[in-house]
């Protein structure tokens, strides 16, 4: 969950303006990142009638074995430098990532996605205090935007859960945190460190609370399974193949078609349905957060 990016950003040259073939790489790179993190989220509903540490566990030992191997190739030093904060970051992004699996028992995964999504608006937030931000008033009409799509949800759309929003919340705020946690961290550690440190202790975490009610895959649910952590891993790769060529404000609206492939495979694989009010909100949650990103870009004193 988040953004991380498997290189040094003191690395990546961006140019002041795009040529069209990199544009058509980031293009092409976002929609192959979209769909991988799509198809992750539909093995994850595929997978409901497993206990959710279960889940957690075969999306961390999967990807953790592919950065484990890329430390390894890269000769990294596998336990970094920042190990607190490594340590709380991995917590954080576990405790987020459990919950929005276990948000998506009680949603249709568009909408899970696109409330996740609000991590954005809880990491300003939290910027404010602990990194001493500021946000400007154009930025909270733009987060406003979005919480309207929120309300809308909440309020119009009858099949929203409020157990499942609950969840959706709460794993959008500790999202919001790792940011700023990452933040800390900075260039200090690599970012594959920061992943395998996250990966590890989703496996460590997930294995163990899955042991009480451990259900031994069957059939195709193995196939399911073993996607989780791979196409988790292909989608942090070409998210991150489009930042590398590509600055911020290009590349983070894209992040959103995950949003729109999301729903149209469980409207037409999934079989969920969705309102009129439920597309109405999903659409003014990203169009919020688009603005904000867009907004962000002009603003020299944001690092993007």
């Amino acid at each position: 969950m988040g953004w991380i990016f498997f290189t040094h950003e003191a690395t990546v040259k961006k140019p002041h303006r795009l040529p069209i073939m990199n544009i058509r790489k980031v293009l092409f790179y976002m929609i192959i990142s979209a769909l991988a993190f799509t198809l992750m989220n539909v093995a994850v509903k595929q997978l409901q009638h497993y206990s959710v540490y279960q889940i957690v566990l075969f999306r961390g030992f999967g990807s953790f074995l592919l950065t484990m191997a890329i430390l390894k190739r890269l000769k990294v030093p596998i336990l970094g430098n920042n190990k607190k904060l490594l340590v709380l970051r991995a917590i954080v992004g576990t405790s987020s990532m459990t919950l929005f699996f276990m948000s998506l028992k009680y949603l249709s995964a568009g909408t899970a996605v696109s409330l996740r999504y609000l991590a954005p608006i809880f990491s300003a937030i939290f910027a404010i205090y602990l990194l001493k931000e500021k946000i400007k008033p154009l930025q909270w009409l733009f987060f406003i935007i979005s919480f309207l799509g929120v309300l809308i949800l909440k309020g119009l759309d009858s099949h929203l859960d409020n157990t499942g929003l609950a969840l959706v919340f709460a794993a959008a705020i500790l999202s919001g945190l790792v940011y700023i946690i990452i933040s800390k961290i900075g260039k200090g550690d690599h970012p594959i460190v920061i992943v395998n440190y996250f990966m590890f202790t989703a496996t460590v975490f997930g294995g163990i609370l899955a042991i009480p009610t451990w259900n031994t895959p069957i059939g195709s649910d193995w196939l399911f399974f073993a996607t989780l952590g791979v196409f988790g891993f292909i989608g942090q790769l070409y998210m991150t193949k489009a930042f590398q060529i590509a600055s911020n404000n290009l590349v983070a609206p894209f992040k959103y078609l995950e949003v729109l492939f999301t729903g149209l495979i469980g409207f037409m694989w999934l079989g969920e349905t969705y309102t009129q009010w439920s597309l109405l909100g999903i659409l003014l949650i990203i169009a919020g957060l688009v603005m904000n990103v867009l907004y962000k870009a002009r603003d020299k004193r944001y690092n993007l």
